[in-house]
């Protein structure tokens, strides 16, 4: 029986989240030449998880690590590019204040060669140097997983030797900041969503002609079996199974499509997957499955096999070993319609399958949302799952190194975790309607990059959405009626266009890095509309627009209310809850308090501010698909109201 589950995954590294800020190194900004400090006790940017996991001992990346003025926190970036990057993004010297000091890797005296991936590899590990004084080669061969890197020497003659062996110029700091290097970001993700839609089309329309395949056998009267039609059909013809129930597990290893008339079931006999797909371009259609197993097969039970030196070999290892209703492996192009499956563990696993399509399918599994494992197990399978509907288990879908997948138009309910994507960047979640997980909604972990998660709803789950990692494009979404709509904890993405709504609180910042935007958001029958865990201020406006938040005390300015708002203030936080408190919030001093906490952000660390917050509701069109339409009133109403008081 399987006696581990994906949520203890989950949970340990929640935990190593929430501790993540105890070994922080706290910057004394009365000093103004710091010392530098342990890479590791750093805010880290620009290396994903899965990269970083996956480097070997000797690989020594670039970086640099950065003392603000307003920040508490040390910075530290894996390749000096991404500062160079990010120091130019808006508002970052209004978030961060300026560099006190910027240290850099120092290669020299190091031996440093390049692998055969471009990778830096020194024989000794560098030390840091002031970056004002270090060379720079730009152009070189040298690269980091997220490309072109920038290599420091604290000695320009070793800076030219590099350039004379790997190519590349060298450059003093004052010429480095003036480079352009090209990095994607959260608008890329924005930007990619129509064309991940389209990416998604042709998937489907490159495997639909695999539904149309001339019938070759028909089970019962050219066979007796299902296998056996399957073993003697020729490529790219149709197995037809009529109607009726068929006791058999069975295995496609070519090109065919097994296609169900009627009623059919095939089931299994509780022991091992149903259906296992180890050939190209296979489509399964049209039939109900059942008897599913619930154990893990041994590394030598599988049909594909798993790098023993691979960082995540274990977790591969037992997870894409689970039964499943279809176990799909090595099956590019592989087409799934039509299908019912009804399992203790999984519906289908998917590994190392590109362009995989799954539509219209239906999975249920265990009631008990901590029992089985998931609707839909992607790994490594880049696919689209639409149209489908996913009940019970641990995880509705869950994604694990599958980037470019497009899960949309899905139904997912009563999970533990509805949408579930670990080491999955460049994804697209749109339009599916969640309800009833007992813990999240859509999660991202494992820090990704560039994932857009839009147009869903979420209700009643403990969290609706949570989108970790960094540069996420998260919009037009509903999350109404859960404990928590949406956990802000990812760096440098855009929140916009979201409605949240009637949930116990709003919002979370936890990000420690002050790089989201976060605009044209309604947030209406929130107990609390947002709350923040400790960190710099956070300013939720840009280019002077803010978002809609129920209660606001302000008189109406253009679109705009004359007045900041602060959901993490004792009064402002009230003021949607209780009579009377916008008299309160109009107050001289209170209100020259709130101008004053606004514009300095050492002040309200722990804290949120808009300073544009929004008269009227910025999605009036998903308010009205919630219950609280009614509840959003527009500055006007509201100075009205306090006058009449």
């Amino acid at each position: 029986m399987i006696d581990r589950s994906l949520s203890t995954v989950f949970l340990g590294l929640l935990l190593v989240v929430a501790l993540g800020a105890v070994g922080l190194f706290v910057v004394d900004v009365g000093s103004t030449s710091p010392d530098p400090v342990a890479f590791d006790d750093t805010v880290t940017v620009g290396l994903t998880l899965e990269s970083e996991y996956a480097l070997s001992d000797e690989v020594d990346l670039p970086r640099a690590q950065v003392f603000y003025s307003q920040y508490q926190y040390v910075v530290g970036y894996y390749g000096v590019e991404t500062f160079v990057d990010q120091q130019r993004q808006p508002a970052h010297e209004q978030r961060f204040g300026y560099p006190l000091t910027v240290y850099v890797s120092d290669y020299s005296e190091t031996g440093v060669e390049l692998n055969e991936n471009g990778y830096p590899v020194p024989e000794s590990t560098p030390r840091w140097t002031d970056a004002e004084t270090a060379s720079f080669v730009i152009g070189s061969e040298a690269q980091t997983p997220a490309g072109d890197t920038v290599v420091p020497f604290g000695d320009r003659e070793d800076a030219q030797a590099f350039a004379d062996e790997y190519g590349g110029t060298v450059h003093d700091w004052e010429s480095v900041l003036e480079q352009s290097f090209d990095r994607d970001d959260a608008a890329v993700a924005r930007d990619r969503v129509t064309d991940r839609q389209q990416q998604a089309d042709a998937r489907i329309d490159n495997t639909s002609g695999q539904l149309d395949r001339p019938t070759s056998i028909v089970v019962g009267e050219d066979t007796d079996s299902v296998q056996d039609a399957i073993d003697q059909a020729p490529a790219n013809t149709t197995v037809v199974v009529p109607e009726g129930t068929y006791e058999e597990k069975i295995e496609i290893d070519q090109p065919i499509t097994l296609a169900g008339e009627g009623n059919v079931t095939l089931r299994g006999d509780g022991n091992g997957s149903v259906v296992t797909v180890t050939g190209e371009r296979v489509a399964v259609r049209g039939v109900d499955i059942t008897g599913v197993g619930n154990v893990t097969r041994e590394a030598g039970d599988l049909p594909v096999d798993i790098n023993e030196e691979s960082w995540d070999a274990s977790f591969l290892q037992y997870y894409a070993g689970t039964d499943a209703g279809i176990s799909a492996y090595n099956a590019t192009d592989l087409r799934i319609e039509n299908v019912s499956i009804d399992t203790p563990a999984s519906g289908i696993i998917v590994y190392e399958s590109d362009d995989a399509v799954i539509r219209n399918v239906t999975v249920s599994g265990p009631d008990d949302p901590m029992s089985g494992l998931a609707g839909v197990l992607l790994f490594q399978s880049p696919t689209v799952i639409e149209d489908s509907t996913f009940t019970g288990g641990r995880n509705g879908i869950y994604l694990y190194r599958s980037p470019e997948t497009i899960v949309r138009s899905n139904t997912i309910e009563d999970n533990f975790l509805g949408t579930h994507l670990m080491h999955t960047g460049d994804s697209l979640m749109t339009d599916n309607d969640l309800r009833g997980q007992a813990d999240t909604g859509i999660v991202i972990m494992t820090g990704p990059e560039r994932n857009a998660v839009v147009g869903n709803t979420v209700r009643d789950a403990a969290d609706a959405l949570s989108p970790g990692g960094s540069a996420n494009y998260v919009a037009n979404n509903i999350a109404e009626g859960n404990d928590l709509g949406l956990r802000i904890a990812s760096t440098s993405s855009i929140y916009e266009h979201n409605v949240i709504a009637g949930n116990d609180v709003g919002a979370e910042a936890s990000a420690m890095l002050p790089t989201n935007r976060v605009v044209n958001n309604d947030f209406v029958g929130n107990d609390v509309h947002a709350t923040a865990m400790s960190g710099p201020l956070r300013i939720w406006s840009h280019s002077g627009n803010g978002n809609y938040w129920q209660g606001a005390a302000g008189i109406a300015n253009g679109d705009q209310s004359d007045m900041s708002y602060s959901p993490t203030d004792p009064t402002d936080s009230r003021l949607h809850r209780t009579d009377g408190t916008p008299t309160l919030a109009r107050a001289p001093a209170l209100k020259a308090l709130a101008g004053l906490e606004g514009s300095v952000p050492g002040m309200r660390t722990g804290s949120i501010v808009d300073r544009a917050p929004s008269c009227e509701p910025n999605n009036p069109d998903l308010l009205s698909q919630t219950e609280w339409e009614d509840e959003a009133w527009t500055c006007y109403e509201l100075t009205r109201t306090t006058s009449n008081d």
